[in-house]
């Protein structure tokens, strides 16, 4: 098992010098003009080679963390041999350096260098690749923003980064998936977990539906992280005895939802995508796809090992980190769980509610976009372009007509979940909301920037397919 991290003393101390607060050996602090470079590297899964890529900072880990105040101000460096290209997930730079191929600016060629600078939005952010199959690569990286309130409260920082990883090339998970039946035989033998492929488990929906089973998960990965590393050798972080601990959690994987369970010790969940809510006490919270939330945790005194685990949506299988004191026993924990995971639901999204809501004002437009698609053939679609003027207060309600969920992602800006279901509540800040199988959601957003946004299923399998749209701002 690998130790990592500082104690909260340690942190506190040395932050103020060097900034750094993740504990994922990959983050750290930006100076005044930063270095961030597109990169491959080898991770050690389960004893077996993985060569993946990733995002290295100047101080060769992965990711950035900015202190308060602190400007977004880097170059990016394409150290790829092919093309490449990051978006600042959460944030809402000028669309020209929002990171999408071509909306405005192409991907950057191996070796290209390309600047960036804008004010950063505080909270737990990430950055990743616009292409998917790089993203089913691991081109992604934690990106923390820390407000002052957070640098005073004496918590330790912990960063959770969440992936999903095959050995198949994810260009033959996704011509297996969209090959049709007689495409999909390479990928089907990933339904035994032996390779990734298609994963054809489903969940009967009852009689609420006519008896129709919604489609949990599409692809069966090889291996679930957390921090880059499985349940066989996790990360397990340095705390201590009765410490108070933030935790970070990003969903970073491309097609999978989880569970946070935080089994001994209860938490509060303080943040959503970054955005802070009123707290809700508990021990296990969804997560989707791009999806971020806060935990404070108060340890309790004395010794102990307290794992801290990401279940996958609908299946056995799971990944985690464990917050240890020192001299702790750390118990090895099977990657398969007892028993599967629920589905995801709306439970929690429907108790959130934002400490810093949008202004109440008149609706200018509300329109519905429509989400549909098929296992099989696998297609997948959301309606648009939707359209608005720069200013104007739009209520896009979001209905998935398909039997898998979505979680829907805006560039550009932040949103307020206002309707789920059809009740209306004044619901959390979000850039990423999940839509499960046959449901609806509304949002409200101030239409921003006058530019072309992207908006789409952060599903890397269904963006790759068709599932994405434009939110076309106008002057």
């Amino acid at each position: 098992m690998m130790k990592s991290s500082l104690t909260r003393r340690q942190f506190l101390g040395t932050s103020a010098a060097l900034g750094a607060v993740s504990l994922l050996p990959a983050t750290a602090r930006a100076a005044s003009s930063l270095g961030l470079t597109a990169t491959s590297r080898v991770l050690d899964i389960d004893g077996r080679a993985a060569k993946v890529y990733g995002i290295a900072n100047s101080l060769g880990g992965q990711g950035l963390t900015l202190n308060p105040g602190e400007p977004f101000r880097l170059s990016l460096t394409n150290g790829l041999d092919v093309e490449t290209i990051v978006h600042w997930h959460g944030q809402i730079p000028p669309n020209v350096q929002d990171g999408v191929p071509g909306f405005p600016m192409p991907a950057l060629t191996p070796g290209e260098v390309r600047d960036y600078d804008f004010t950063p939005r505080p909270g737990t952010h990430w950055m990743h690749s616009h292409i998917p199959v790089q993203e089913m690569q691991l081109l992604a990286a934690p990106l923390i923003v820390r407000r002052p309130e957070e640098v005073a409260e004496d918590r330790q920082e912990v960063v959770m980064f969440l992936h999903d990883y095959s050995f198949t090339p994810p260009e033959e998970i996704l011509a297996g998936l969209t090959g049709g039946m007689g495409g999909m035989t390479h990928a089907m033998h990933g339904m035994t977990g032996s390779e990734g492929g298609m994963d054809m488990g489903g969940m009967d929906m009852g009689g609420g539906m006519g008896g129709m089973a919604m489609d949990l998960n599409d692809i069966a990965f090889d291996a679930y992280l957390a921090n880059d590393r499985t349940l066989n050798d996790p990360d397990v972080v340095s705390v201590e005895a009765g410490g108070r601990v933030r935790l970070r959690i990003i969903n970073g994987s491309s097609a999978t939802v989880f569970w946070i369970d935080t089994g001994a010790v209860e938490a509060l969940l303080v943040a959503v995508d970054g955005e802070p809510v009123q707290p809700i006490a508990g021990r296990r919270f969804g997560l989707a796809m791009a999806q971020r939330i806060d935990l404070l945790i108060d340890l309790p005194a004395g010794e102990g090992a307290f794992p801290i685990l990401a279940l996958r949506e609908g299946a056995q299988e799971r990944a985690g980190i464990i917050l240890a004191t020192a001299g702790a026993a750390v118990a090895k924990l099977p990657v398969l769980g007892d028993e599967a995971a629920p589905a995801f639901d709306l439970a929690l999204e429907s108790q959130l509610v934002a400490l810093n809501p949008l202004p109440v004002r008149p609706v200018d437009q509300a329109p519905m976009v429509m989400l549909s698609g098929s296992m099989m053939p696998y297609q997948w679609a959301i309606s648009g372009p939707v359209t608005a003027r720069s200013g104007e207060r739009v209520e896009m309600m979001f209905h998935n007509m398909s039997m898998m969920g979505h979680p829907i992602h805006l560039h550009g800006h932040a949103f307020q979940v206002v309707n789920l279901g059809g009740r209306v509540f004044a619901g959390a800040l979000r850039d990423t909301v999940y839509l499960p199988p046959m449901s609806m959601v509304t949002v409200a957003v101030d239409a921003g920037e006058a530019a072309t946004w992207m908006l789409h299923c952060h599903h890397m399998a269904h963006l790759a397919s068709g599932m994405m749209t434009e939110f076309q701002v106008s002057a």
